[in-house]
């Protein structure tokens, strides 16, 4: 049988590494892997050349914030902008968007909302807060991917911490449902409020101590429950130590970091109305990233997601006491994470690993994504990993250009991105391709 497409690469990043050789492609799914030069029959070939042949990257943690909060990012726009940066499925947070979902009647207006606007996959995490414990069980059966929740404020009223008496019975009902808790992890009582709006007393305020403290807590609800858990944008590496022994006795947790902890530091913030910087947690020092990325590479963190987390621009002025705390690099977190990772001695495979197949198995998705492997979905990412560029803001997808990334140079360009086979460029004519996902049910493995 013919198939309807073949790309071929002298780059092409295998689960096993990287390789010459030639994909096959029909009906959506890879049908086959071959050595380079193979003759394999297609309605149409691509040789890509040296340009590098990657699977799309997964992306576990994306605020889109529509519907409610659509002026911030929306589901068209967020979407363009990972369709340019080379992912092809991402997984929209609970929160900012109104109302946020944490029950099934939101989720179901947070879907109507995405239908047929998304040029990527989209699946969806429910949240777990104050007073909706009855709301669990009915959001897993919906197909939520997990429960995020908060050990600190949110940012917004109507997300609300767990308070610690409620944490313990919400994670033993989410481990009775064999769900997945991914969580915010401060600890309230050891952040305190800037002293100015310069960003040396936010971070103080903010202490690694704070990441740590929370993080142990839920080692420790993670020890006695049983339930599954994630801890959030890791910005910490003092959290590393407790993470790793954990992980040495067997406990199902699991730990995330984000481009921009690895790739920018507090020295490189320029002013207190730089905030494009701001985040929570905070970009910490050139020594605290040099330890995530040893976390990264003795594995005690799995992956590398953006936590895309837009407002209006009037929203981020003023000051780090002010400004609205989130970074937008949905676009960009895949040559920022390889123009470090390159000067570190790391290879594709690694931010491959990172990046697709880390996120990937944290959603329950290697069975369809985050890999080239026969029968996985043909989202395949075309990327020149020698190639630089200036980032352009006005080049942005993302509903505001506002970025700490702007004037910076990068390494590694998109230069097509695959979803199941088909185009998706992000541009702004491109007809949305993508599918609203459902967590995989294990009879079968298959998202809906």
């Amino acid at each position: 049988m013919t198939d309807d497409l073949v790309i071929r690469s002298r780059r092409a990043v295998l689960p096993d590494g990287e390789r010459p050789a030639v994909v096959a492609v029909r009906d959506g799914r890879i049908t086959a892997i071959a050595a380079h030069d193979a003759p394999l029959r297609a309605g149409a070939e691509i040789d890509l050349g040296d340009l590098a042949l990657l699977p799309g990257l997964v992306d576990t943690h994306v605020h889109v914030n529509e519907p409610g909060r659509t002026e911030w990012e929306g589901f068209a726009t967020a979407t363009r902008a990972a369709a340019r940066g080379g992912v092809t499925t991402l997984i929209d947070m609970p929160l900012n968007s109104l109302p946020p979902v944490v029950d099934v009647s939101a989720l179901e207006v947070k879907r109507a909302a995405a239908s047929g606007a998304v040029h990527v996959d989209v699946g969806f995490w429910g949240g777990a807060v104050p007073g909706n414990l009855p709301e669990l069980r009915p959001l897993h059966v919906a197909g939520v991917f997990g429960f995020k929740c908060f050990t600190a404020d949110s940012g917004v009223p109507e997300f609300p911490p767990l308070p610690p008496g409620e944490m313990d019975e919400t994670f033993r009902e989410i481990a009775a449902l064999d769900g997945l808790v991914i969580v915010h992890a401060e600890d309230p009582a050891v952040l305190a409020e800037p002293s100015s709006g310069e960003y040396a007393d936010f971070l103080a305020s903010r202490p690694p101590s704070a990441e740590r403290s929370a993080v142990e807590q839920v080692i420790r609800l993670v020890e006695r429950t049983g339930v599954r858990a994630h801890i959030l944008h890791l910005s910490a590496a003092d959290c590393l130590e407790p993470l790793a022994e954990a992980r040495s006795r067997g406990l199902p947790i699991s730990a995330e970091t984000c481009p921009h902890y690895l790739t920018l530091c507090s020295a490189d913030v320029p002013s207190a109305d730089a905030t494009a910087y701001k985040c929570c947690p905070p970009i910490r020092d050139a020594a605290n990233r040099d330890a995530l990325w040893k976390g990264l590479a003795d594995g005690v963190i799995d992956c590398v997601v953006t936590d895309h987390s837009p407002c209006t621009p009037e929203l981020k002025r003023g000051d780090f006491v002010t400004a609205w705390g989130g970074v937008s690099s949905l676009q960009l977190g895949l040559p920022a994470v390889w123009t470090a990772a390159r000067e570190r001695g790391h290879s594709l495979h690694d931010v491959v690993r990172w990046m697709a197949e880390g996120p990937s198995a944290l959603a329950g998705l290697t069975s369809r994504k985050g890999r080239v492997a026969v029968g996985n979905d043909a989202d395949l990412v075309a990327f020149a990993p020698d190639e630089s560029f200036t980032v352009v803001p006005g080049d942005l997808e993302h509903r505001h250009p506002v970025t700490p990334y702007a004037d910076r140079t990068l390494t590694g360009v998109v230069q097509a991105t695959w979803l199941r086979g088909e185009t998706v460029t992000g541009a702004q004519d491109g007809a949305p391709r993508g599918v609203l996902l459902s967590r995989p049910r294990p009879s079968n493995g298959a998202a809906t």
